[in-house]
């Protein structure tokens, strides 16, 4: 009799240790999971902030050179599917457009001296510039909280609960290949 309520107790105190572990690693993976919606946020609030400052670059640079009518095209266009963009992956192709289009224009911007030298324009610039460094912070605390969930739901033991309490793994905000090459400039 003395044996099997050991044995009972035994087994209570195995399953409560592992309940507990469970919901210890259920409550660590929502954390992580929440830390990674918040650094999107952050990115997101920035990519809204380079979207806003765009029309005023593209307009003082409208003013010197109103002819290179494409390249508003396509910033006007890659600012649309970046404002569309819902899923990270769309979000990522909608930054590389923009990226695109924003070097291009930053090409017409060295053909023209007087432009550079706009108080207005060096205003614009230097606000662009840091919400490309805003950007780029955002980006890497975003993958740093991808990384780490990543990690949590694929090791041990995680890897065992994860999938079963729906957690699976979150794509990383990538830059395509075209967008780490540095836009040639000629004079």
């Amino acid at each position: 009799m003395k044996r099997k309520i050991l044995v009972n107790v035994f087994f209570a105190v195995l399953v409560s240790v592992m309940l507990s572990g469970c919901f210890i690693i259920k409550n660590g993976l929502i954390e992580l999971d929440e830390s990674i919606n918040s650094a999107w946020s952050e990115i997101d609030n920035q990519l809204q902030r380079r979207s806003d400052l765009i029309p005023n670059f593209v307009n003082t640079v409208k003013g010197y050179a109103a002819h290179e009518e494409k390249v508003y095209t396509d910033i006007a266009d890659a600012r649309s599917r970046l404002a569309g963009a819902q899923s990270v992956e769309e979000k990522a192709e909608g930054y590389n457009s923009m990226q695109s289009a924003l070097s291009r224009l930053l090409v017409v911007v060295e053909q023209y001296p007087d432009l550079k030298a706009n108080a207005n324009f060096i205003a614009l610039q230097d606000e662009l510039a840091g919400t490309e460094n805003r950007i780029a912070v955002a980006r890497k605390r975003y993958n740093d909280s991808v990384r780490s969930f990543n990690t949590k739901i694929r090791a041990f033991p995680g890897s065992m609960f994860a999938g079963n309490m729906g957690f699976s793994p979150r794509q990383y905000f990538e830059i395509n290949a075209s967008a780490r090459e540095a836009p040639a400039v000629q004079f």
